[in-house]
């Protein structure tokens, strides 16, 4: 029988030009898919859900989330950097049992869909064993939300792995490409976090992207992050041997020259910057807007780290228009073709559209668009930091939150209805993260 839901006579944002947007409008879903969207639709044997007063938009999309750490949040941010590089990448994660992983993972996977994100690229370089691997799947399928498994490296031993490394990718992705993930037809999908030559040898980095090619995989990276990067010119190196491609994603690239930020945009490479969490970071360097949007790259954002910042993209989307509208406001750009401004509608199409390019789902997800899949949030416009709403991209930009968010669909199916959890036990939950952080941080239990 088919499963139909109707949305009805919410204010429809669809971050897709040929749909546009929708005062009152109505959105049909049937078998996990969008199925029409129109002012008024007649529709027999279909749930109805009254969205008067609600803001429909497409569901977000973070494209680079350390989701293992979230049980230590908020630890890091009013201290030295360079602290989080020597726990958390260090003594503390090379302790992470395969049970705190997973503690990590589904708290922030659900805190993720609880504020509004429906996909998510897991950037999990936490791989101590395989049961560690395979400890943040099963937390990914738990949690319910479409996500990427960003497979990463070892934190035990983790020197020879980040410094100058001689040291090949895991091979153990095989076994989770055909074991967890030999279809790339469904919610969880599988990508490579690599190292790139900031971080291995030539023919380290080279052998790993041949091996994700092989597989069929893209690739996340970290670039130009902290001044030390500059000099590499990572990008400039990968270029070199024609290495680049649209499977790519660049994160923060804080210190990549202009030429190299062309270099991307030529070959197709995408972008994810953790804005919040770069703005926490001294010393991670100037966030590039400016570049990517001179060169054309459209980037994405992402929540990066919980240790250090709000994991939600209600926070990411407010920093980045602040940003970006006081960094060209303020004279400080020194790029003379970049755009003098940033709209609201660029930053929601950021969050959303962008993210969905940048994990190669956009034929999927991203955009309230008839044939894709069902990926939708609900914002009570009615509460009182939102109403009267005028606009309502300005309302989700500028002032919504989590707690605002009422209904969150994924690929169809109801994970939050009413603004509560549908199928998380948040008090269990709770109860698993306290013991993991307490192990982490070797505090009493």
């Amino acid at each position: 029988m088919t499963r139909r839901t109707l949305i009805r006579q919410g204010w429809i944002v669809s971050v897709d030009p040929q749909v546009g947007d929708l005062r009152q409008g109505d959105l049909l879903i049937e078998d996990g898919r969008i199925a029409a969207i129109a002012p008024q639709l007649t529709v027999e044997d279909a749930e109805q859900l009254d969205a008067r007063g609600m803001i429909v938009l497409p569901g977000f999309v973070d494209t680079h989330r350390h989701t293992w750490q979230t049980c230590v949040r908020h630890r890091y941010a009013d201290i030295d950097p360079q602290i989080y590089f020597a726990e958390m990448l260090g003594a503390k994660g090379a302790a992470f049992r395969a049970e705190d992983v997973y503690a990590g993972t589904l708290l922030g996977a659900v805190s993720a869909l609880d504020g509004g994100i429906t996909t998510m690229m897991d950037w999990s370089h936490v791989q101590n064993s395989p049961e560690h691997s395979d400890a943040a799947v099963q937390a990914l399928r738990d949690a319910g939300l479409r996500a990427v498994f960003g497979h990463g490296w070892p934190l035990v031993e983790g020197a020879s792995w980040m410094f100058d490394s001689q040291r090949g990718h895991p091979q153990d992705i095989r076994r989770l490409r055909r074991e967890f993930f030999s279809s790339d037809d469904q919610l969880l999908t599988l990508a490579m976090a690599a190292r790139g030559p900031e971080m291995a040898r030539r023919e380290v980095w080279l052998d790993d992207l041949r091996l994700a090619r092989e597989l069929g995989l893209r690739s996340s990276i970290h670039m130009g992050a902290y001044a030390r990067n500059a000099p590499i010119r990572a990008i400039a190196q990968m270029h070199a041997e024609g290495a680049l491609g649209p499977d790519l994603t660049f994160v923060h690239c804080c210190f990549c020259g202009r030429d190299e930020i062309a270099m991307m945009a030529d070959a197709g490479v995408t972008a994810s910057l953790g804005v919040h969490c770069e703005m926490n970071a001294q010393g991670i360097g100037d966030i590039p807007f400016d570049r990517l949007l001179a060169a054309g790259i459209r980037p994405s954002l992402s929540g990066d780290t919980e240790t250090k910042c709000a994991g939600d993209m209600f926070t990411q989307m407010r920093h980045a228009f602040a940003y970006y509208r006081s960094w060209m406001g303020g004279g400080h750009s020194r790029v003379p073709d970049a755009p003098a401004t940033l709209t609201l509608r660029d930053v929601l199409e950021f969050a959303t559209l962008a993210g969905a390019r940048a994990t190669g789902l956009d034929h999927k997800t991203g955009s309230l668009t008839p044939g894709k899949q069902a990926d939708i949030v609900l914002i009570r416009g009615d509460d009182l930091n939102l109403t009267p709403v005028s606009d309502a991209v300005g309302a989700v930009v500028l002032a919504a939150h989590p707690g605002n968010v009422d209904t969150v669909f994924v690929a169809g199916r109801a994970v939050k209805r009413a603004g509560r959890l549908l199928h998380i036990d948040v008090e269990a939950l709770r109860r698993r993260s306290r013991a993991s952080q307490a192990h982490v941080l070797e505090l009493p239990a």
